[in-house]
């Protein structure tokens, strides 16, 4: 199976225990030892989302062990903005702004993007997005 980028809405709920494709997706994923990709902000959004220190510190030194993508912050700011704002010509206005910095990794590195976001599925009718479908 080719790599994807998980959404921090996949990671959030597979670390609840929700079942549903797409975190059936990422169990497949992890226990087949394919490759799981992440970026920074979702590294981000699923460790600041944690209370407990202990959980923490687990999820911390299990996502660290996946493989991140890297790009310029800056050229990655800049992109994920022009997104942005030629999302919002076209007559959509996305939420979370992390949102167009997510997808902006999945659409440099031209990888599927496994989300439970409503966001993406926006981006997707007005950009060549690869949002995965089950």
């Amino acid at each position: 199976m080719g790599p994807v980028l998980f959404d921090t809405s996949v990671w959030v709920n597979y670390l609840r225990g929700t079942i549903s494709p797409q975190t059936d997706l990422l169990a497949e994923y992890i226990f087949n030892d394919y490759e799981v990709l992440l970026c920074p902000t979702v590294i981000q959004e699923v460790l600041q989302g944690i209370t407990d220190d202990r959980q923490f510190a687990q999820v911390k030194n299990s996502i660290l062990g996946f493989a991140c993508l890297t790009w310029s912050p800056v050229e990655a700011a800049v992109y994920a903005a022009g997104l942005y704002r030629n999302l919002r010509v076209k007559g959509i206005t996305i939420r979370k702004s992390n949102d167009c910095l997510i997808a902006s990794f999945a659409l440099k590195f031209d990888l599927d993007l496994c989300h439970e976001d409503s966001d993406f599925d926006l981006i997707a009718t007005k950009i060549a997005l690869k949002a995965w479908k089950p």
